[in-house]
């Protein structure tokens, strides 16, 4: 996992060969003001989802673990925290092929960290998070998908 501030995520360009392609998205495109949906960058290796989601306590957010796409989660609309526990400790649970992602919904995150918009967090392959916590009854974010 990696939190930083989006003027910094160039620095993290070395970690995956798509991540340029990200940055030039983010510099071409105005992320507040994207539809909400699925907008494709390089078919099914890279693409962002606009999502408009609901804000959840910390009882309420669901671990989630994918194995194919890297997550770079920007929130837009206000601070969102994630809940984060290494997958390595957490339990198994089914894995969605289609959505590529496993839910452990009831296991409680080891621990938190908050995003503030103007700043992203990145979660690999090997990172249990638990999105989407707010006090905010809902939380406008850029989720982009990026080819493991």
């Amino acid at each position: 996992m990696i939190i930083d501030s989006l003027e910094k995520l160039s620095y993290y360009s070395v970690i995956n060969p798509l991540f340029e392609e990200v940055l030039a998205f983010i510099a071409n495109n105005d992320l507040d003001q994207l539809s909400e949906g699925k907008h494709v960058i390089k078919g099914d290796d890279l693409f962002v989802n606009i999502a408009v989601a609901k804000g959840k306590t910390k009882e309420e957010a669901v671990l989630e673990t994918h194995d194919e796409m890297i997550d770079i989660q920007i929130p837009l609309s206000c601070s969102e925290t994630y809940g984060y526990t290494p997958r390595a400790e957490l339990p198994e649970g089914e894995y969605n092929t289609e959505k590529d992602i496993t839910k452990l919904p009831g296991v409680t995150s080891q621990q938190y960290v908050t995003c503030h918009p103007g700043m992203f967090a990145i979660f690999f392959p090997q990172d249990g998070h638990a999105p989407c916590i707010s006090n905010e009854k809902e939380i406008r974010k850029a989720i982009f998908k990026v080819k493991n």
